[in-house]
């Protein structure tokens, strides 16, 4: 796969498939003709000696310090080595290589300033797979993701460590094997590498990449669980979800029929009861509203993907030149989005872990055995399944904590407010691996409920999921290490 860059329509959509199809980076002409335009203009500041902050001042507070024009470049080496302070265990190769797309992104836009060089070797680590090692911790969102960046920033130089092939190397020795150079920083550049939004950014987009998955599989796995308790489809009704006016809800409503098509476990109202549980009648209404959260959450990411959020930005038109230093670097929106990720995925839990606990309760299962057990009293079956989904139930309550609310000033307060969302966007990673966990857990008990119902009674969509996830988790016949039936499912969801 081929992805073309320009600065202007990257997807989500595209990122999946350049992640799944081990994909390719190109660059189109026109976003070419932008990037030399922008450096023509960095140029001509340097030859007129204009005060330009980044380009001939210091930064944050040594703005107003104006640099004397033969350590230009060595100003934003200085820039990148200090910067690169990030603390903790790396992010994720997919998240540090989706940074460098995003990031190269925003360049081709054109009012960053950089040279074509340093585009071309971005191209060439994105290509071979040479991923700059990016510790997690340290960005407070503004301005930008200085500390995540510079490490970033660093492999391009070759300070830095990268992973290749499946192993932590110095970036100068990977560089010389495959017979390209470092990059020699010009003027701009060091500051067009790392104020931007693109840690919080990468990292948000593989959570929501995830999040949309793991909201989707929650919805057959809730289809069991409504059949192993005998669940009302009534309340699935298109009538009752048209009225309400949110579309997610009725597409949520219109899933769960088609799951539960030619179910015989299914009841109608009034058969066994008159309605069901919030847990069983309102997936539609619950599983709906975290929907909306996603869709929310991808319009905001996928604007930032393709933004400019470099500072100072560089306008080059026909009739005048500005280079304006503004604040796109801001977190903000991303901030409350990927906080608001976390709100809607950990409620995918919340619910599904109420739903495993009706199927495990004697009290509330329909004469199903206690904790599912093969001999009750002599074995726990399910017992403590539902134990450690409650735990990652509450542990995401903590996570779901907003990061955007604080603040905490830095740069002797000329960085007076920051947006904290690359806290959140790592929180909310956290969360959905939990989530995943959740419904993974209530994915095996309901297997084992609708065993004991009766299989050939599943509608034919549940019962071709039951006998796929039977290859990955047998049957509950005595207890055993559940640890491992989590994670085998966990991973046939992923």
């Amino acid at each position: 796969m081929a992805l073309v860059l320009n600065g202007k329509d990257l997807t989500i959509q595209d990122i999946k498939e350049f992640l799944k199809e081990n994909g390719q980076i190109t660059i189109s002409e026109e976003a070419l003709v932008n990037v030399r335009k922008s450096r023509e203009t960095v140029e001509r500041i340097i030859k007129n000696k204009e005060t330009i902050y980044g380009i001939t001042t210091g930064f944050g507070l040594f703005s107003d310090v104006l640099i004397e024009k033969e350590k230009y470049n060595d100003l934003q080496v200085n820039l990148i080595r200090s910067h690169s302070c990030g603390i903790g265990k790396a992010f994720p190769n997919d998240v540090s290589l989706v940074m460098m797309v995003l990031r190269l992104n925003t360049m081709l836009k054109g009012h960053s300033g950089v040279t074509e060089s340093l585009v071309e070797l971005l191209v060439e680590f994105i290509n071979r797979r040479i991923i700059p090692v990016i510790p997690e911790q340290g960005s407070l969102g503004a301005s930008g993701d200085l500390a995540p960046l510079s490490h970033l920033a660093l492999a391009l130089i070759g300070e830095g460590d990268v992973q290749y092939e499946g192993v932590t190397r110095n970036a100068k020795e990977v560089l010389h094997e495959v017979g390209l150079e470092p990059h020699s920083l010009q003027a701009k550049e060091g500051l067009a590498l790392i104020n931007g939004t693109q840690a919080m950014t990468s990292q948000g987009v593989i959570a929501y990449i995830e999040a949309e998955n793991i909201a989707y599989n929650a919805e057959w796995i809730s289809s069991l669980t409504h059949q192993a308790l005998n669940g009302i489809v009534d309340a699935y009704d298109e009538h009752v979800h048209i009225v309400r006016n949110f579309e997610e809800q009725v597409e949520v409503a219109e899933r769960m029929r088609d799951w539960l098509e030619g179910s015989k476990l299914t009841t109608r109202q009034g058969e066994v009861r008159v309605q069901d549980a919030y847990t069983l009648r309102c997936i539609p209404q619950i599983h709906g509203a975290s929907f909306q959260v996603l869709n929310y959450v991808k319009e905001k990411l996928e604007l930032e993907m393709n933004a400019a959020n470099d500072n100072p930005l560089i306008f080059d038109n026909d009739d005048e030149t500005l280079v304006i230093s503004g604040g796109n670097f801001h977190g903000q929106p991303i901030a409350f989005a990927v906080d608001f990720l976390k709100i809607g995925v950990a409620e995918l839990a919340n619910v599904s872990e109420r739903r495993l606990e009706r199927l495990v309760n004697p009290q509330l299962n329909g004469g199903l055995p206690a904790f599912l057990s093969p001999e009750p009293g002599l074995q726990s079956g399910a017992m403590i399944m539902q134990y450690a989904a409650a735990s990652l139930v509450s542990e995401n309550k903590t996570l779901a904590h907003p990061a955007s609310v604080d603040s905490i000033p830095s740069s002797a307060n000329q960085e007076d407010h920051v947006s904290m969302g690359t806290i959140g966007a790592r929180h909310a990673y956290q969360i959905i691996q939990n989530v995943r966990r959740v419904i993974s857990i209530e994915c095996i008990i309901a297997l084992q409920a609708v065993e004991i119902k009766g299989v050939d009674k599943l509608s034919p969509k549940t019962k071709a999921k039951y006998d796929e996830l039977r290859a990955v988790v047998p049957s509950i016949t005595h207890d055993r290490v559940f640890h491992h039936d989590i994670e085998k499912v966990c991973e046939y969801l992923r």
